[in-house]
């Protein structure tokens, strides 16, 4: 069973510090049997996080779309596993407006960072909160799951204006928590290269990006979204193909300056 106290101890082994900005992603089969289940786990985090802020991506890509164009921010269920579900509606937290890569919230400045999401345009739209990660020098962990998971390269794809990553404008609404409707004209993941996200592993390793460590039964990456950025937008300055598309060893020298 892992207890709140082994979480909190898991937590310190990976250098999670009390005011940091976590991000989440998780398998909570990997982790084992958790006290308290998915809110024992939020739970523990937000105790632990006593000045910083804990995120949960609350994704809807699978239910928001042209034929279901609606996002209820009370109602619609995250498509994406058991936590994001549990999180998604806890009274403590505040969940963004996003309609379809959703973020709930908890600790310090929870609103404020989830504030404006009701204008995205894209998934992991510029100025938006996946892009404010390394603003806020946020550690994401993934929890049981590999890079392939990791939603915050979709910000840096879009910071890149990578070709290919959006599909064409449809309409869609918000609806949020006061029931105002919010009407905008939103981009769909195209090609989304994420299933080859791993190409990255070894340069991200070798400049530093990416720690490792344990929490409960799963393997952690702990990736730093700020390293992270500058690392994988580097890479696409110094590369001739598409790294996603032709997902082949990418050359030591394409990263040796950052070494």
């Amino acid at each position: 069973m892992l207890t709140r106290e082994q979480i909190h101890k898991d937590l310190e082994a990976l250098g999670i510090r009390p005011d940091d900005t976590v991000l989440m992603h998780t398998s909570m089969r990997a982790l084992g049997k958790v006290e308290g289940g998915c809110d024992g786990l939020i739970d523990a985090f937000c105790a632990y996080l006593t000045d910083g802020l804990y995120l949960i991506p609350t994704h809807t890509w699978a239910n928001v779309d042209k034929e279901n164009p609606v996002y209820n921010v009370r109602e619609t269920m995250p498509c994406i596993g058991a936590l994001p579900c549990a999180a998604a509606f806890r009274v403590d937290g505040v969940r963004s407006l996003h309609p379809t890569h959703s973020i709930t919230a908890f600790g310090r400045g929870a609103a404020a960072f989830v504030a404006g999401e009701e204008k995205a345009t894209s998934p992991c739209t510029p100025g938006g909160c996946w892009a404010r990660l390394p603003e806020v020098g946020a550690k994401i962990l993934l929890v049981g799951v590999g890079l392939n998971r990791n939603t915050f390269i979709h910000a840096i794809d879009e910071m890149l204006d990578l070709p290919d990553r959006l599909k064409e404008p449809i309409p869609l609404t918000v609806i949020d928590r006061e029931g105002k409707a919010h009407a905008l004209s939103f981009r769909k993941h195209g090609f989304t290269g994420s299933e080859n996200f791993g190409v990255y592993r070894e340069a991200l390793e070798a400049c530093g990006v990416l720690t490792y460590g344990r929490l409960g039964e799963a393997d952690v990456i702990c990736c730093d979204a700020a390293k992270c950025t500058a690392v994988i937008k580097h890479l696409w300055q110094m590369a001739d193909y598409d790294l996603c598309k032709e997902p082949r060893e990418i050359p030591r020298a394409y990263y040796e300056a950052l070494l």
